[in-house]
């Protein structure tokens, strides 16, 4: 009976239940890994990466040994180039397409290195290997990083401040009022919490979670009250009022909260009593402790600083006026330790290296591979009425103004962008069918556009079945501004255009009910980037129960009916639970679930790669083994941890441009080494990486010359060591952070914003 080895078992069972194996791929796997073959045993170091162009095509060198089977180590440089898809939420990047551009032995004579160089190339994989998207940026080369700042409005909002319990009530423009059937009572549309009005007292009622407060103006003042219309009784079931059904009748509260009222984008600051300073360490720089938002005194200045949506804001006082400081922030701020408890501010800090990896993120695409048939048999667009189409300042484009979707008229043709992909038709009602490609015009939108975010998605690769579309932050409404901190003018992410959308309200003929159709707020409500999962979040329930204002509530005269969604945006996805249409989701009916972009008939990146590669991994006490298999029949194993060898602990070997393979001593100082203790030569190992070749046993000749690297390698060598240790930081961070939702700087507490 002919024996299987644990490897090859391994790869059959490994892909066999694909699916759940690309799931373990978020785990950073660690370098340096393995790979062995009939012919030799190949260990590699984690790459040096000298570009990331446009954040698709890595290129880099990584350091190497190779064992024949029968022979003795030799040791390598190999350059490379690939293409990448990244998995934001997973913090991974998977490298496919790889070309090994160039393959160096300098202990080898030009025949030996060419045979060793032809094995080389048949072992190493191809197609989807992981590296965790943190050690990747963390070795980008600043001078690597472009970006095109945004020209934004950065006017601040209205912004309050309290240091008794407070709530924002925001009512976009005039109250919109629906009936509530079979009542006197008429429901607000356009605000963010449940708030009523009884049409014969003339008198508003507002739900903050068990506390029921009534005023004659939305201005105020607001009191608590323990006295109801009879009708709220009678809301009807199951559309959404369960929950406030679940308040009547009122009971008396302690906890009464007091009500900012604002018609317009708000803001609001609080502390829990008076605010209680704290000293950072190494600045003069001071925080307010007891608040949920961050919050600094500048002792230089004796000026208050507040970051609100990724924007720094600036006042003599909590009670403003309030300016905008991004474009002058004092240096200190760059200077706020890491494990501070306000260290991931240092991501909103334009010059920091948290900052620089926010914007390289920001630029990453998502990329999928959709199926057009399925993508044209789910888009279609609901107008109110028939369409009304608004021109577009500084274009001569126009866009749909009563639907929630983004369509956009240029020339003869209309474009929708609906889940972040593509559409063409020659009728603004359909049918639509995937674009092939996009005019350029419509990248040319300005930030003044409610329908902006769109020219951060873009469609390639055409076939006759697929379409590639690839998505980045500024969909979601993160965006690049140039700023400055000292003398150095840098990036950094904001969240929102600054720029104010007045909804769309809409009474046709008919319409019983009143169709209001929000766009995004200007600010974001809260939105932050979180260093520790690098993602950019909205906390849309930042000022209410369901959403901010303009995204609680909507009605359909079709149907007679609303619906209101209760939402929580994550990275780049989010979890909904709604009743009727959903125009963040795209969801219809009654729906729980998570999504992100491409819900309905996407993939995510990582799911669609299987179409070029399948992969996965597996990890117990012995270590991480590593398989995939391509299109093109290849396949093996690549395995990294504690399985007896030494230097699979050892990640501190380095490739320099000069083709050597450096080492540093123990005083500091680089030593070009032409073995690493590699071990295992002689040993068997087989992944049926090639089981058609002739096995070689042949003892390499190798020179033993030594070198000493030139300073200008020197100074490359200790960047590559301090970037590389900075990105296993960052990435046992981020692995710590998933496992805990504890990161540094949030004090052990889970930060939930």
């Amino acid at each position: 009976m002919k024996r299987i080895s644990l490897q090859v078992l391994f790869l059959t069972l490994l892909l066999h239940f694909n699916v759940n194996a690309q799931n373990d791929l978020s785990q950073d796997i660690g370098w340096p890994r393995k790979v062995s073959g009939e012919h030799a045993v190949i260990i590699y170091y984690q790459p040096q990466i000298d570009q990331w162009e446009n954040y698709k095509k890595l290129s880099g060198r990584f350091a190497f040994s190779m064992t024949p089977s029968g022979g003795q180590e030799v040791v390598g440089v190999a350059s490379f180039v690939c293409d990448t898809k990244t998995d934001k939420e997973a913090r991974t990047t998977y490298m496919h397409h790889m070309n090994y551009k160039d393959v160096r032995f300098q202990s080898l004579d030009d025949k030996q290195a060419a045979s060793m160089k032809k094995t080389f190339i048949s072992m190493m994989p191809e197609e989807s290997e992981s590296f965790s998207t943190d050690r990747i940026l963390a070795d980008l080369s600043p001078s690597s990083i472009k970006a095109n700042p945004v020209q934004l409005n950065n006017d601040p909002p209205v912004i309050f401040y309290s240091a008794a319990p407070a709530i924002l009530l925001i009512v976009e423009g005039d109250p919109v009022y629906s009936p509530v059937e079979k009542t006197n009572i008429q429901f607000v549309v356009n605000t963010n919490w449940d708030l009523f009005y009884e049409k014969s007292s003339k008198q508003y009622f507002l739900l903050e979670n068990d506390v029921w407060l009534t005023a004659k103006d939305l201005n105020g003042p607001w009191n608590q009250t323990q006295t109801l219309p009879k009708e709220m009784s009678s809301l009807p079931t199951g559309q959404n009022f369960d929950d406030v059904k679940k308040e009547i009748p009122p009971r008396l509260s302690t906890n009464v909260p007091k009500v900012f009222y604002s018609n317009k984008p708000a803001e609001l600051i609080l502390t829990e009593g008076s605010p209680v300073l704290e000293k950072i360490a190494g600045t003069q720089l001071l925080y307010v402790d007891n608040s949920e938002n961050d919050i600094f005194v500048d002792q230089a200045e004796s000026k208050y600083y507040v970051l609100l949506s990724g924007r720094w804001f600036r006042a003599s006082s909590f009670n403003g006026p309030w300016s905008y400081a991004g474009n002058n922030l004092p240096e200190d701020f760059s200077k706020i330790p890491e494990n501070s408890p306000k260290g991931h501010v240092l991501a909103s800090v334009p010059g920091t290296v948290q900052a620089s990896d926010a914007v390289m993120l920001a630029q990453i695409p998502t990329t999928v591979v959709v199926n057009r048939s399925e993508a044209e048999a789910n888009a279609h667009v609901t107008y109110d009425g028939n369409p009304q189409f608004a021109p577009i300042d500084g274009t001569a484009m126009n866009y749909a103004t009563n639907t929630q979707d983004k369509v956009i008229k240029v020339g003869d043709l209309y474009y929708l962008c609906f889940q972040a992909v593509w559409f063409v038709s020659t009728s603004p009602q359909g049918p639509w069918k995937t674009a092939d490609s996009i005019p350029a015009e419509i990248y040319e939108i300005p930030p003044s556009s409610p329908v902006y975010n769109v020219t951060y998605v873009t469609q390639t690769n055409p076939t006759s079945t697929t379409v590639e579309c690839s998505t980045t932050a500024g969909y979601f409404g993160a965006f690049i501004v140039g700023a400055t901190i000292g003398a150095i003018v840098s990036t950094a992410i904001v969240y929102g255009t600054g720029w104010y959308y007045p909804p769309y309200i809409y009474w046709g003929p008919g319409a019983f009910y009143p169709v209001y159709r929000p766009w995004p707020c200007t600010y974001g409500r809260a939105a932050v980037y979180n260093p520790w999962t690098g993602g950019f979040a909205v906390g849309r329930r930042a000022y209410g129960p369901y959403a901010s204002a303009g995204t609680a509530a909507w009605y359909n005269p079709a149907t007679g009916r609303y619906g209101r969604s209760a939402s929580v945006q994550g990275w780049y996805g989010g979890r909904t639970a709604a009743n009727t249409y959903n125009p963040w989701t795209g969801t219809y009916g009654h729906t729980s679930q998570a999504h992100n972009p491409y819900a309905q008939w996407g993939h995510s990146a990582v799911s669609n790669g299987s179409q070029w590669a399948r992969s996965g991994h597996v990890t117990t006490a012995h270590g991480t083994a590593f398989g995939y298999q391509t299109s093109g029949g290849k396949e093996g194993v690549v395995t990294h941890g504690a399985n007896g060898t030494r230097v699979h602990t050892d990640n501190g070997v380095y490739a320099g441009h000069d083709g050597n393979v450096y080492r540093k001593n123990s005083n500091g100082t680089w030593n070009q080494t032409n073995t690493l203790g590699a071990g295992n030569s002689g040993t068997r190992q087989t992944a049926n990486t090639h089981p058609t070749t002739t096995r070689q046993t042949t003892t390499h000749k190798q020179t033993t010359a030594t070198h000493t690297p030139s300073p200008q390698v020197t100074r490359e060598l200790d960047r590559s060591a301090q970037t590389r240790n900075r990105g296993q930081v960052q990435s046992q961070q981020f692995q710590h952070y998933q496992r805990t939702g504890e990161g540094p700087g949030l004090g052990g507490r889970k930060r939930t914003r």
